[in-house]
């Protein structure tokens, strides 16, 4: 199926299809397949009982990596893919801005985070420190102030928590399916406050 063939009815099939053929790949050098990260990062979000649409966010923050022109292993090879960016753009026809944003907002929440808060860079995995290098490194005072105008900015944030946390290789989490609700009600919602 061709992104243009994509629909308020099909487009919750489509991510689950990504999910069941490319879902086992590996995550940029972590302990964890696409899939599982994903998945784990939903998980988190709701036992922090996050709303709906930020749940969604958690879920397909990284869907990004599976539309993107360039190649999976780009970041790996000191060159950003910009998941994040198209990511959200294949998205936002089917899904509100609170699950748009916050998922075109999780690499800058990272970036944000290096540039305020003592602790956590410490935090992160190899992996996330190469990419964080690769994607322009802690944001300059001038970039946190223009973040911060972002309606979305704490949802990024919170987003970007249950990202780096959300590489447990002992995790259990539900299936895609039991998501599936969740977001063809997103969907639903989102389809009928456009028509």
């Amino acid at each position: 199926m061709s992104f243009e063939s994509l629909n308020a009815d099909n487009i919750v099939e489509f991510i689950a299809d990504i999910f069941s053929r490319r879902g086992g790949d590996s995550y940029l050098g972590e302990d964890v397949t696409m899939s599982e990260h994903m998945l784990q990062s939903a998980r988190l979000a709701e036992k922090a009982k996050a709303p709906d649409t930020l749940v969604a966010a958690a879920l397909l923050h990284d869907i990004g990596h599976y539309t993107s022109e360039f190649p999976e292993e780009s970041l790996e090879q000191g060159q950003d893919n910009y998941h994040e960016t198209s990511g959200a753009r294949v998205l936002q026809d089917f899904f509100p801005e609170s699950v748009i944003q916050p998922i075109e907002l999780h690499v800058a929440a990272k970036r944000y985070l290096c540039a305020t808060s003592d602790d956590y860079f410490s935090r992160l995995s190899p992996a996330s420190v190469n990419s964080l290098n690769v994607q322009g490194g802690p944001m300059s005072r001038e970039e946190v102030e223009e973040f911060e105008k972002n309606t979305y900015y704490k949802d990024a944030l919170r987003l970007r928590v249950w990202d780096d946390e959300g590489k447990d290789a002992n995790m259990e989490t539900p299936p895609f399916s039991h998501y599936m609700p969740l977001l063809k009600g997103l969907v639903q919602e989102h389809a009928g406050k456009k028509a």
